[in-house]
């Protein structure tokens, strides 16, 4: 774990005022920096030590074979793993001569800032060489929001008391080798691929260097380039050089006391599948021309107002906890810069800061990341379901090869192609389809966007609903059943009518339904029947939902509380996760939940619970949910703070919000968890503002927790600015832009408008005991 010393609590800025040697790997995830399109982890600029080097290109993969004790039929055969593209990085320095090492000599100050309003990184560093030189050293990073193939770094040599001759490599390097952390048996972990890069050609002009390479087996073809500027006293000297694997300019001077070495390097990068290697060599050019033109300066002016805009839109302000304060803007910056510029690209489970899951996008993008992006930045949104869409061929495939009909979206994939060797937690967890039709559900009330309604959506919501009515069947009493599928909690493999599978495959059904009947013409292009209408919106109506009549429990599935009970207080606290050290027959028998499920369905499904069928299934499933995936903690603090839990709602908010500030799941060193900085959002926006979009309009029902005297908001709804300000008794709604608004304030109709801002009541919230927990389970900040 991170200790919460290593970090200082700022409002805007995340800050290691000390070089953390063991704790390199954690701090290359959080110090990562992305555009959606390119990834820079936060590596030293000297590229040694490291945790994990690590540069991405967002999609660009190479395949691998996914092997099998035993064969069966529709099971994937190839897998995709991200790649560790050409790093532009590395400023190797020599100090005299001594190499600038911070394991050796005396490192006197180091500092290292993530910026968010700025979306930089900045180090600033004092170190005194083994034969007692002292030079001061300044670096800032950026990966540019508004030129999308460029990256840029500002280096900066100072000496200091006395002159020094100084010498820098600015580097290209490819196929780095990377080291393998992991024994091979924890699922998150990322495969490793030794020399994954083949080169087709090295270039020099100037103090430009270009490497062009390509993949074995996926066809994929990239190019990185790099270019300077280099500002030194007289004489000094630079020299390029480049080979299959490396590109490096070497800058050679004698720096008086007090004299600076500036050296700006822009970055660019280009991949494709389809182009030529003179196509995409030119693009690389061509970007680094563009962005010499614009200079660092104007490349750092256009990201302070690219994030001043966003910020505007999707800022969370929270008066009483600083640190949470911070923690909650980290995690709003990791999830814009995920997304801002992916433009057509999945949401990788980690970004493009770190490799675990192979780089792989998970239903978590559909469910988790994309409601933020809705509300707050849109166009993302739009662009990762056009990403979706553009996979539907794949899909379609997919499912015909299991016998279904529409589309099955794949578990984990890269490319579009299911990527899950495992049958009960990958493909079996046919949710996914529900999860990616639901999101396009969200972003059409959210925008009205007509053009993508009659086209891209229409298309996904009729497959997916498709395979919904082939998936499922009527039994004898009429109802509509979905069985042997794998919901969100994957210690409950395998299960018939699990609830949020069933609830989220009807509320397709029915949505599909609409627009087939709104847009008759397009529908009936794409070969939709009245009667094909009928029978969705049959099976929708008839959807089962196991209920415990004994028991008064809303069961997760079929069965579920009568599997045998977990004994908790008998399982060690070194045994969580519990999927490394049990078999999973005796996981899939037993009641204990992974992650939410049933609870998950409460939130997107709330109004199929009454007040008091809510809390006592809350109640029953948090005292069986050990939240052994990052997922689980945002949702149980939506319907936590619903039901009245409100305190118990800011514990899994801090949870889930220092999830990689603290290193929680002890993973950080593979990338941030991206659903859970998300499920951040969720927490604040949905729980304690109480914000829903499942009926005709918005509804809010905001309270705070104790820990909280204030919490503001913003979200974009159908071209309108809204800003909802929640106080202890009261809550305004302020609309800072567009025509005025109705929605429902705890319940009850209001309306808001430009000319002024509306003040509501906020009613107490229901006083119930408090829910029990898993032995050693409960949520919050574990001790560090």
């Amino acid at each position: 774990m991170i200790g919460d010393d290593v970090f200082t609590v700022e409002p805007w800025c995340i800050t290691e005022r000390e070089l953390h040697l063991d704790l390199l790997a954690q701090t290359e995830s959080i110090f990562a920096l992305s555009n959606g399109h390119i990834g820079l982890r936060g590596n030293l600029d000297e590229g040694e030590p490291a945790g994990s080097p690590g540069t991405y290109l967002n999609s660009f993969h190479e395949k691998r074979p996914l092997p099998y004790a035993e064969s069966a039929y529709g099971n994937p055969e190839a897998g995709q793993t991200m790649i560790n593209v050409t790093n532009g990085k590395v400023f190797r320095v020599l100090v005299d001569d001594e190499p600038f090492d911070v394991r050796y000599g005396k490192l006197v100050h180091h500092e290292r800032t993530l910026d968010l309003r700025e979306g930089v990184l900045r180090r600033d560093l004092e170190w005194i060489s083994p034969a007692g030189q002292k030079i001061h050293i300044r670096s800032t990073r950026l990966v540019s929001f508004v030129h999308r193939s460029i990256a840029a770094i500002v280096f900066e040599v100072e000496a200091l008391d006395e002159s020094a001759r100084i010498g820098v490599q600015s580097e290209l390097v490819a196929n780095e080798p990377v080291e393998i952390t992991g024994d091979g048996l924890d699922p998150r972990e990322a495969a490793a691929l030794e020399a994954p890069l083949v080169s087709e050609e090295h270039y020099v002009q100037h103090q430009r260097v270009t490497l062009v390479h390509r993949t074995r087996a996926s066809g994929l073809r990239m190019a990185a380039g790099m270019d300077h500027v280099v500002e030194g006293p007289d004489g000094t000297v630079t020299a390029a050089e480049s080979g299959p694997d490396l590109g490096r300019l070497t800058i050679s001077t004698e720096l008086g006391a007090g004299e600076t070495l500036r050296i700006v390097k822009f970055l660019s990068y280009g991949w494709s599948s389809q182009r030529s290697l003179p196509a995409l060599r030119d693009q690389v050019h061509l970007a680094l021309a563009s962005a010499r033109r614009t200079g660092w300066d104007g490349l750092v002016k256009a990201q302070r107002e690219y994030l001043a805009d966003v910020w505007e839109r999707a800022d969370i302000e929270l008066d009483g906890d600083p640190a949470v304060q911070q923690a909650v803007r980290f995690a709003l910056f990791h999830v814009i810069q995920a997304a801002a510029r992916a433009e057509l690209r999945a949401i990788p489970a980690k970004g493009l800061t770190g490799s675990g899951y192979d780089g792989h996008t998970f239903w978590d993008m559909d469910a988790y990341t994309l409601p933020v992006l809705t509300y707050s930045l849109p166009h993302a949104a739009r662009d990762a379901l056009l990403w979706r869409h553009s996979t539907l061929e794949l899909a379609e495939a997919r499912a015909k090869e299991l016998g279904l009909k529409g589309a099955t979206f794949p578990w984990r994939t890269i490319r579009g192609q299911e990527c899950s060797a495992y049958w009960p937690a990958g493909t079996a967890a046919f949710h996914i389809n529900g999860d990616v039709a639901d999101a396009v559900r969200r972003y059409l009330f959210a925008t009205d966007d007509q053009e993508f309604e009659v086209g891209p959506a229409l298309e996904l919501l009729v497959s997916t609903a498709r395979l919904w009515r082939s998936l499922g069947h009527h039994d004898a009493q009429g109802g509509f059943r979905i069985e042997r599928v794998t919901g969100p909690d994957e210690y409950t493999a395998l299960v018939d009518n699990n609830v949020y599978t069933n609830l989220i495959a009807a509320r397709n059904m029915e949505v599909a339904a609409e627009m087939a009947v709104r847009h008759m013409r397009h529908a009936a292009e794409l070969g939709v029947t009245e009667e094909e209408v009928a029978s969705w919106r049959d099976a929708a109506a008839a959807i089962v939902v196991p209920f415990d009549q004994h028991a008064k429990i809303t069961q997760q599935c079929n069965g579920f509380s009568r599997l045998r009970p977990w004994d908790f207080d008998a399982t060690p606290p070194d045994d969580y996760p519990l999927l490394l050290h049990y078999h999973n027959y005796i996981l899939y028998s037993s009641r204990v939940v992974k992650q939410a499920d049933l609870v998950f369905a409460m939130y997107l499904f709330g109004n199929r619970w009454d007040e008091e069928q809510r809390a006592r299934d809350f109640a029953f499933y948090e005292s069986v949910t050990v939240r052994d995936s990052s997922l689980s903690a945002a949702i149980q603090g939506v319907v936590a703070a619903e039901v009245g839990h409100l305190d118990l709602a800011w514990d899994y908010l801090t949870e889930t919000a220092f999830i990689d500030l603290r290193d929680l799941a002890f993973n950080t060193r593979d990338g941030v968890h991206l659903a859970s900085l998300s499920g951040v959002w969720h927490v604040v926006v949905a729980g304690f503002g109480g914000m829903r979009d499942d009926g005709d309009t918005l509804r809010f029902a905001p309270r705070l927790p104790s820990r909280l005297t204030r919490l503001t908001f913003g979200v974009l709804y159908r071209g309108r600015r809204l800003r909802v300000e929640v106080h202890a008794e009261h809550a305004t709604y302020e609309l800072l832009h567009g025509d005025s608004l109705e929605f429902l304030h705890h319940g009850e109709p209001v309306t808001v408008s430009t000319e002024a801002p509306l003040t509501c009541s906020v009613p107490p919230a229901p006083n119930r005991p408090p829910p029990q927990f898993p032995a050693g389970r409960h949520p919050g900040l574990r001790p560090s």
